[in-house]
């Protein structure tokens, strides 16, 4: 029997105001969650949350830490959290990545025999950074140009809930599709697990704050790789909601880990 489960690897803050117009003054914490696929035959891991610690990864590393302070310790660190699920993180089969950013590549470091699954803008940024693109390169293990690794260069048209996607079959079985949902990051994608459950990364900053996205203040407005593409996958989330797709955001607090029961 399949499952997909739920772990908040790291939090950060921020104040609701500072993020949207009109938004109440409220600090609320957002988990940096991982989702563990497992098939049966394969355990696909989307993203793996922050590195445990107080990591330096240059300056500009540090003005990120400032704007979105990370808090993670040795329980928040994925593989500590798999193994005491009983999994064992060398057993992970496959990481699909959503995009970049420190709190969903932290954990890359304990699945060198993994097979990463990575869009082609993804690593194009990775290889010139910039500061908002919000990518440290010293965040990646020294093994990391050896890895295992699946680009994805070209999306097929899926048609789910009555809305054309543009996804791509990682297992070959239709099962688990990652999704584009382009405009956070350069190369930012969903995942589609047994038409059932949208892993939506990034595409807002929770489930509840999708339709704040029109109302982003300035700050937010200028980090967002592609603001109008940012938008349009907000909306077209918002859509899947709305057709019965459960969608679980990355930084949405689950009181729930299993998210196929």
């Amino acid at each position: 029997m399949s499952s997909l489960r739920h772990y908040a690897c790291g939090h950060t803050h921020h104040n609701l105001r500072r993020l949207f117009r009109g938004a109440p003054s409220e600090v609320r914490q957002f988990p940096a969650g991982v989702f563990l696929y497992d098939s049966g035959s394969a355990r696909v891991l989307f993203d793996t949350g922050y590195l445990p610690g107080q990591w330096e990864a240059g300056w500009r590393a540090s003005a990120y830490r400032k704007l979105l302070p990370p808090v993670a310790g040795e329980r928040d660190d994925i593989a500590a959290q798999l193994a005491a699920d009983g999994v064992d993180p060398s057993t992970v089969t496959h990481v699909a990545l959503s995009h970049l950013h420190p709190d969903h590549i932290g954990g890359i470091r304990h699945f060198p025999n993994a097979r990463f699954v990575l869009t082609a803008p993804q690593l194009i940024t990775l290889a010139s950074p910039t500061l908002r693109s919000g990518i440290f390169a010293k965040l990646f293990p020294n093994w990391w140009s050896d890895a295992k690794q699946t680009i994805v260069n070209k999306f097929e048209t899926t048609t789910v809930a009555g809305h054309d996607l543009h996804t791509y079959d990682v297992l070959g079985d239709g099962r688990y599709l990652l999704v584009s949902l382009p405009g956070h990051a350069a190369g930012h994608v969903g995942a589609l697990v047994e038409g059932r459950v949208l892993l939506a990364g990034d595409a807002a900053w929770g489930s509840d704050l999708l339709g704040d996205v029109p109302n982003m203040k300035a700050i937010p407005r200028a980090v967002q790789h592609d603001v109008d593409a940012y938008r349009e996958s907000a909306s077209l989330v918002g859509a899947l909601a709305a057709s019965g797709i459960r969608v679980v955001l990355s930084h949405d607090p689950l009181a729930e880990k299993e998210l196929l029961g």
